[in-house]
This record gives structure tokens, sequence and C-alpha cells, in this order.
């Protein structure tokens, strides 16, 4: 780009005037240097000094971006940040600001009322008990031995209640829903209209008429938190002991390679639905690899690159007029059409021939790779020998901990683990950090090399990497119908992020009749009956 850059500034130049080509000259020098710059800028190699241990702290590791080829160099690139961003950078993120700012004041609003709700419901039964004492205390009978045993029935029912509602409601959130959860809603209403009524009807006869009877007063409170504790029994039904049987089977397919799981799940509503599938796909469905769609999507290009389309039944031009150097130069025309038309049949016909032996070259590379693998982390861990309690004693020697013993081993099997990832399309998901990370791990929990190589050999779920990449946190819930209604036979809808979607369709668990059949035990009775032509 730099000399192509050089050259049509040269070319656009030349007819000008001499002060003007020298000015052009000063120009693209300033031009080149700044390039030059920014080339250096923008990337750093470095050579990792063999004191230096490479399984730094996690703000080191943040900053270095691995190379592609760590299997085969020990350089490291380090890209710093450019201090220009363009109009869709500034857009973005200011976008990204605003979704987060709101789904912050959502939540924080959401919990400033659960908490304003809280200490209303908490603070009542203590002010039935207290306002009298302040408000008329001279008119107020004496509480006997039964008033003062309900003191501490309501004390104790009130530390219950406040245990059982920090178990249930006073939970970190799993995630931020679009809309309100119905049922936690229609219970705070609930709460709120039956505290209200409580303190309308304890104002106006107990207020108002400065009521003596304190041990009335008192179990008017008590009658108060037994129905705060039959409403949170009603929460525990609604909330958690509705969900538990399950009533609907859904299906869950990811749009790109069409991975498919199948969940079983009870009464709930569209988006809970949804988070409860989101939950189970961070730990079932495979991590997605879109770099075995590109591989496919490039067979499918290179297969119909190869294909030619002609027109047949269109339209012709006129035909010229007739004669023997024109109809033998349209029979020519029209052989050579339906030569390359059959050309073209064939080579459809023998393109699944070609797809067959491609698919059985990568997975004898696959294999050979497997192999190599296997046999060059077998090879490292043999020079690793955990250290008795007997050799401790001795003179030390060369004793390196499970971090300098991963580094020491792993120049010898990065060849062959970087040419493996590289064939199966994985080296996108594994970095040089997190590779020795974790042969580190095994090393320090004594694993065999099988235990090692497992995490590659096979893709595991999205949760185990690490990566911000991986782990999609904004999901879009697609559905036709209000997404607080419960789902039903049939219903549909999708689950969206950045790279792909799940598409997700319902289907009610049929109801099963089971019937008895009794068998006597005396029935299992039989005869041997002894021929002359068997055997027996």
């Amino acid at each position: 780009m730099d000399t192509e850059s050089t050259y049509s500034g040269y070319s656009y130049y030349s007819g000008r005037s001499r002060g003007s080509h020298r000015h052009g000259e000063r120009s693209r020098d300033r031009h080149k240097s700044r390039n030059k710059d920014s080339r250096s800028e923008k990337s750093v190699t470095i050579n990792t000094p063999p004191a230096e241990p490479l399984l730094g702290d996690s703000a080191v590791r943040g900053e270095q971006v691995q190379d592609d080829n760590w299997g085969e160099t020990t350089t490291a690139v380090t890209g710093t940040s450019e201090h220009s961003l363009s109009q869709e950078d500034i857009v973005r993120i200011t976008k990204d600001l605003e979704d987060s700012v709101g789904l912050d004041c959502r939540r924080y609003f959401t919990l400033t009322l659960a908490v304003i709700l809280g200490l209303l419901v908490f603070l009542t039964p203590v002010a039935f008990l207290v306002l009298p004492h302040i408000l008329w205390p001279e008119k107020l009978q004496s509480c006997g031995t039964a008033c003062e045993g309900l003191f501490i029935s309501v004390a104790f029912k009130l530390l219950i209640l406040l245990l059982a509602v920090w178990a249930l409601f006073f939970r970190s959130p799993r995630a931020g829903l679009p809309r309100v959860f119905v049922f936690r809603a229609l219970l705070a209403v609930l709460v709120l209209l039956f505290v209200v009524s409580y303190w309308l009807f304890y104002g106006v006869r107990i207020l108002d008429a400065q009521d003596e009877n304190y041990q009335g007063i008192v179990q008017y409170a008590v009658s108060l938190v037994d129905a705060l504790l039959f409403i949170h029994y009603l929460a525990i039904v609604l909330l958690e002991l509705r969900q538990l049987q399950p009533c609907y089977s859904v299906c869950v397919m990811r749009s790109t390679d069409g991975e498919m799981r199948h969940y079983n799940l009870g009464q709930l509503s569209i988006q809970r639905a949804a988070l409860a599938i989101l939950e189970h796909y961070y730990c079932d469905f495979p991590v997605h690899n879109p770099a075995l769609l590109s591989a496919s999507k490039s067979r499918a290009a290179k297969h119909l690159a190869g294909l030619k389309v002609y027109n047949v039944d269109g339209e012709f031009p006129a035909a010229p007029a007739e004669g023997p150097g024109n109809n033998a130069a349209a029979g020519m025309a029209h052989s050579q059409s339906r030569a390359m038309i059959a050309a073209a049949a064939r080579r459809r016909d023998t393109s699944h021939n070609e797809l067959y032996y491609e698919e059985a070259e990568h997975e004898r590379r696959v294999r050979k790779r497997k192999a190599r693998l296997v046999v060059a982390v077998e090879e490292a861990f043999t020079h690793i020998k955990r250290m008795q309690e007997e050799e401790q004693k001795k003179a030390p020697g060369d004793v390196m901990d499970p971090r300098e013993a991963a580094q020491a081993i792993f120049p010898s099997m990065a060849r062959a683990l970087q040419k493996y990832l590289r064939t199966t399309k994985q080296q996108h998901c594994h970095s040089m950090e997190s590779i020795q990370q974790h042969l580190a791990f095994c090393i320090t929990n004594n694993m065999t090399p099988k235990a090692f190589l497992e995490s590659y050999l096979s893709a595991g779920p999205t949760l185990q990497y690490s990566r911000d990449h991986w782990l999609a946190r904004q999901w879009t819930l697609i559905s036709e119908v209000s997404v607080t209604s419960g789902l039903k036979d049939g219903s549909i809808f999708q689950l969206k992020c950045a790279d792909f979607s799940l598409v997700v369709t319902t289907k009610k668990i049929p109801y099963i009749q089971m019937s008895e059949e009794y068998i006597d035990p005396k029935s299992h009775k039989f005869v041997l009956r002894l021929q002359s032509e068997t055997s027996v």
C-alpha cells in the first residue's frame, strides 16, 4: 500500500511545475514517515527472555496478544492503543454506554423498591406495638403473661420471615430480562395492598379510638406477621414449586451448525424459559467455531466456481439469413453448448466423490496430527516427576514449581499441538497462555497426559473458554407473542447474539395413561416334553 501510494503521488505531480513537484516530494516523505511511525506503533515484536516467567499475572496477560505462530516462534506481539477513533466506533461506544446505563438504572430502581417494601413490611408490626406506648401510654392496660408471650412469638416470627425473604428474594440476579416477572410483581402488589389495609384498619379502630386493650393490639400485630408468612409460602409455590414439574419439551437448535439439544421445562413464561435455556446452553453446547463454517463455505464456492450456467431457454437475437455458412455456424454453436452443459452435469455428478475424498483426506490428517501430539505430550510428561518426601530431604538440585515445569516442557510439545489445532480449526480458541496455565494445572494435580489432552482433542462447552468473545453477554429475545405469556404447544422463539441464533420450538409432553396387569406367580410353571427325535 505504501509503494502504490508513492507511485501514484509521483505520477500525479509529474505534470506540475518544479515547485509543486518539490512540495509533493516533501508531502510524500512526511506521509511515508507517518506510515512508518504508525506501523511501528501498531505492533511491536518482543522476544521473551528466558528468565521471565511466561505465566505472569492477569494484568500483564490481558495486554498481550499471542502470535498465531506460537508453536514455531517464541515472540509475542503487543499492540498499542490508537488515539484515532472512527465515527462508527464512537457511535457504537455511545450506544453500549447508554444501554449499560439503562440496565443499571432499572436494576437499581427495582432493588430500591424492593428494599423500601421490605422495610415497610418489617417495621409495620413493630410500629403497631410501639405507637400506643408513645401516643397514649397512661391509658393502656397492663400487659399480662400471655401478652408478653406474644412478644416472643412476634420476635421469632419476624426473624424467620427475614431469613425466608432473604433466601428467596435477595439473591444476585442471574440476568436482565426484557419484561417484569409477572408473579413477583403480583406478589409485591399483594403485600403492599395487605400492609396498607392493615394500616387503614389500625388507624381507624386503634389510633383514632385510642384503644386501651394492649393485648388486643399485640394480637393484631401477630395476625399481620402470620399473614405475611402465608404470603411468603404462596411466593414459594408460585416462584419455585410451580415450575418443577416438566410440562414441555423444548428443542434448541443453533442456526449456524445445526447443533441440537432437548430440555424439559415446566410452567414458565417465554422470557424465563429463555433464561433457563441459556443457562443450559453454556454448559451443554460445544463452543461455536466459525472456522469450520468458513471451511465448508470455501469448499462450496470452489465447487461453484468450476460450473458454468447457460441461458438455454432465454431469448436469442434474430436469426441471420439462411445459408450454408450460417447453418453450419449455428449447428456448431448448438453442439458446443450441449457439450458444455453435459460437462457441467458430469462435474455435478462427480462432486460427491470429490467431497468424499476430501473428507477422508482431512480425517487422515487429523489422525496423523493426533498421533504425533499424543506421543509428544507423553514424552514431555515423562520428564516431570513429583518429588517424594525422602527426595526433598536430599541436597536440592533442579527443583521447579509447576509454573516453571510447565514452561520447561511446553516447547517440546508446542509444535505438534499447534499443528493439530490448525488442522482441526481450533487455533483461535486456545492461546499460548491458556495452554500453559492448563499444563501447570495438570502438573500441580498430578494428572496424566490423557487428562491434559482431553481439552484439545474434543470441543468443550462454551463456559470452558474464558474469553469474553465466546461468552456472549447480550442476547436478543425474538418472539411473535408477548414474552410474559406462558409456554404453549407449538411456541417458537429465537435467542439471537452477534454471531448466531438459537431457535427454540416447544412441544407439550403428552398425557401418559398407564394400566396395570396382574400376573399370578403360580402361572410360572412349565412342563418338559421329551421326544425321541429331539437331542434332549
